[in-house]
């Protein structure tokens, strides 16, 4: 029976091992979350983008915890950061121990050697031959900065080139590569000047159309582009398209930037997405994941690229002890077995919307790699036409059910769970979508 107060609603219990289910006791949002929800409308800016009331107390695993005593199964996994899931106990530790040795020393004025070992470890990693060096970063948005100032440093060159429904950040720079939405841009201009975008898995309007029209190539510093367009809709490159993006960069010494702040650190079953088109970056830049819910980020880049001198591009807190620590022993659990179950259990969960997709008529498909997948909600697999209301619903009505989803692109619904998710959490989040998908 629901609390008649707040003051007590129940500590939920551990869930047990064998429980892959969430459970709601209050419909959320329940009288704690809206006591915060109040709050945070009077202080907090309205320019955040929040899907449904859900206030978290804690997380633990697959799980998060509410204040009213509700258990959520996370398929967002923080937006692709928690790629272990929530309170994972060795990043704990280690950043526990590193936080009781020095939490900050500002990594660009000083020398520490948690950071140099996080940047070795984190350049050898990275996809391609030689050298490469790396500039340590906060966020995404920070990593893209960086590369864009590195490739019109490093070239001597104005231009760049992205993708349209690409989504490489919201700071001033890295928005003028940025065309998911409008919303993004609206009201900013005027952003960073020689930044035009092609089609994306279309070759031919970058050559007849950017190349032939409007971007002479030898002005281009650089290419930006998602192995799969996150925010943009998961839409996948084919190899034939990252395939002729080398070729056309190798033809007129433009840098391929490849942004794998989303896709990287696993969730594909690889350690980078890029993996997959066998296609080597110039310049490859890393976030979310990679800090294991700590700010922490990275551009990296061919070693020869790094000809810019002292003083020219630096942050306060990039290379952060803590985070690096804590990055170090995330890179440690992906390797050790983390990206296997990815790619295991991405077959799981593909099966299991390709199903729902096949069932259900306002479900046109399903796509992704390993465990970054979409579906996307249309009127009807006849009409095709984007249905961007009922996605909202459905993604909604499954919070409301305990299973936390985000969408993206105009009508698309991710799943990007944590790498560690088993067999049993994709069948209760599927079997909750398919309950919701039956009436939406």
């Amino acid at each position: 029976m629901a609390p008649k107060t707040a003051s007590k609603a129940p500590r939920p219990a551990k869930a047990p091992a064998d429980d892959y289910s969430p459970a709601i006791r209050i419909p959320p949002p329940g009288p704690k979350a809206k006591e915060i929800i109040a709050k945070d409308a009077e202080f907090i800016t309205p320019s955040y983008t929040r899907s449904y009331p859900l206030v978290i107390e804690r997380g633990e695993g697959m799980f998060v915890f509410d204040t009213d005593g509700n258990r959520f199964l996370d398929f967002t996994a923080g937006v692709a950061v928690n790629a272990l899931g929530h309170g994972h106990p060795e990043v704990a530790l280690a950043l526990a121990k590193q936080a009781s040795k020095f939490v900050h020393m500002a990594g660009t004025d000083f020398y520490y050697g948690v950071m140099a070992d996080f940047a070795e470890k984190i350049c050898t990693l990275a996809p391609g031959p030689g050298p490469k060096q790396c500039f340590l970063t906060n966020s995404g948005t920070e990593s893209v900065e960086a590369a864009i100032k590195l490739a019109r440093f490093a070239t001597r060159r104005p231009r760049l080139i992205a993708f349209f429904n690409a989504f490489h950040g919201r700071s001033l720079g890295s928005l003028s590569l940025t065309a998911s939405k409008p919303g993004q841009r609206r009201g900013f201009s005027p952003l960073l000047s020689d930044v035009s975008h092609g089609i994306f898995n279309d070759l031919d309007f970058l050559h007849k159309y950017l190349f032939g029209k409007t971007c002479p190539p030898e002005d281009v510093a650089a290419i930006f582009v998602e192995p799969i367009q996150g925010e943009g809709g998961y839409n996948i490159a084919t190899k034939e398209f990252m395939s002729g993006l080398r070729k056309a960069c190798d033809k007129h010494g433009i840098l391929l930037v490849v942004d794998e702040i989303q896709t990287g650190m696993g969730r594909t079953g690889k350690m980078f997405a890029i993996e997959h088109f066998d296609v080597a970056p110039d310049v490859l830049c890393v976030a979310k994941p990679v800090g294991g819910g700590l700010p922490l980020g990275a551009m990296i880049a061919r070693k020869d690229l790094h000809v810019w001198p002292s003083g020219a591009h630096a942050n306060t807190f990039g290379g952060n002890p803590v985070a690096c620590a804590a990055g170090l022993k995330v890179i440690e659990l992906i390797e050790r077995g983390a990206m296997r179950n990815a790619a295991k259990m991405g077959e799981v969960l593909s099966r299991r919307l390709a199903s729902l997709a096949a069932k259900h008529d306002h479900v046109f498909e399903e796509r992704g790699l390993g465990l970054m997948r979409a579906i996307e909600i249309v009127r009807s697999k006849a009409s095709r036409a984007p249905d961007h209301d009922r996605r909202d619903a459905v993604v909604r009505a499954c919070f409301e059910r305990g299973l936390l989803l985000l969408g993206c692109g105009e009508t698309a619904i991710r799943f990007l769970p944590a790498l560690i998710v088993e067999k049993g959490h994709i069948d209760a989040a599927c079997d909750i979508l398919d309950a919701v998908l039956g009436f939406a």
